[in-house]
C-alpha cells in the first residue's frame, strides 16, 4: 500500500526544514528533498525520533535537466503518494541585473518558477483524482512590488503568487487546497547566500522560520494567500496605495547594495 507523504523541497535548512518539522508534528509522513543529503538524513532522523513519523530523504539538484521527472519517478519507486506538495526550494540574487551572470539568473528562474510549476503539474492531478491534498508554494513579500537590484527574484515571486491564486481558483471544488505563503524578513541562510545587507533592518521586523512554518501549516484551506505577520500584512496594503513608480524607487533605495 502506498505511503502518503508531504513532499518538501529545499528541506535541508531554513523555512523548508521548519516546514518539514511542523508538518511532521501534524502526524504526516514527509519526503525531504534538497541537494545536501547529509543534512536531509540528519533532519530525517530528528523528525522520526521526535514526531514518530516516517521521513524519507531524497537528494536532488532540482535545476538539473530532467530533475523534476526523476524526482517523481523516485517517489513512485519508493511507493510514496504525495498528499501535500510544498514548493519551497528557491534562491535570490542581488545586484544590477545587466551585470549579474546570465547563467545564474537563468538557474534562479528555473528553480523559483519552472521547477515549482513542473512539480505542481506532476503531482497535483493525482491529488485532484483522489479528491484531497494540498499544494503550498513559498513566495515572499517580494511578490507584491518590483525590486530593483533583486529584479529576477522579485519577478519570480510575483509569478508564484499569481500562479498560486489562479490554480487555487481552478481547484476550489476538487478538495485540493492551494496556498501561497509570503514571508517577510525571516532569519535563515537566505540572506547570506544572496549577499543581502540586513544591518539596517530593525529586529522587530524579523520572524523565525518556525513562526513562518507554523502560520503556513495552520493556513492551509483558509484561502489562497498568506502574508506572514501582522506588520507584513499592513505593508502589503500600503504598497497598493503608493504610486508604482514611487514604490519602485523606494524599494530600489532600500535594496541597493553598497557596491552599486
Amino acid at each position: 500500500m502506498a505511503q502518503d507523504v508531504a513532499l518538501v523541497t529545499g528541506a535541508s535548512s531554513g523555512i523548508g526544514a521548519a516546514l518539514a518539522r511542523r508538518i511532521a508534528r501534524e502526524g504526516r509522513h514527509v519526503a525531504l528533498v534538497a541537494r545536501r543529503l547529509g543534512m536531509l538524513e540528519a533532519l530525517a532522523r530528528e523528525i522520526e525520533r521526535d514526531a514518530k513519523v516516517s521521513a524519507f530523504p531524497i537528494a536532488s539538484d532540482l535545476v538539473a535537466p530532467g530533475a523534476p521527472a526523476e524526482l517523481q519517478a523516485e517517489v513512485e519507486r519508493r511507493g510514496l503518494t504525495v498528499d501535500w506538495l510544498v514548493n519551497n526550494a528557491g534562491f535570490g540574487t542581488v545586484g544590477r541585473f545587466y551585470k549579474l551572470p546570465l547563467e545564474r539568473e537563468l538557474e534562479e528562474l528555473r528553480l523559483n518558477v519552472g521547477v515549482l510549476m513542473e512539480l505542481t503539474r506532476r503531482f497535483m492531478p493525482a491529488m485532484v483524482k483522489r479528491g484531497q491534498g494540498a499544494v503550498m508554494n513559498i513566495a515572499s513579500m517580494a511578490a507584491f512590488a518590483p525590486g530593483p537590484y533583486m529584479a529576477t527574484y522579485c519577478a519570480t515571486k510575483a509569478f508564484v503568487m499569481s500562479f498560486s491564486e489562479s490554480i487555487a481558483n481552478e481547484a476550489k471544488d476538487t478538495g485540493v487546497h492551494v496556498l501561497c505563503v509570503c514571508p517577510g524578513f525571516t532569519r535563515t541562510e537566505f540572506q547570506d547566500k544572496a549577499h543581502v545587507e540586513t544591518n539596517q533592518i530593525p529586529s522587530f521586523v524579523w520572524m523565525s522560520a518556525e513562526e513562518v512554518a507554523d502560520q503556513a501549516v495552520r493556513a492551509v484551506g483558509r484561502g489562497p494567500v498568506l502574508v506572514n505577520g501582522r506588520m507584513n500584512s499592513v505593508t502589503t496594503v500600503v504598497t497598493r496605495l503608493v504610486p508604482r513608480g514611487l514604490l519602485t524607487r523606494m524599494i530600489g533605495g532600500f535594496l541597493k547594495p553598497k557596491e552599486a
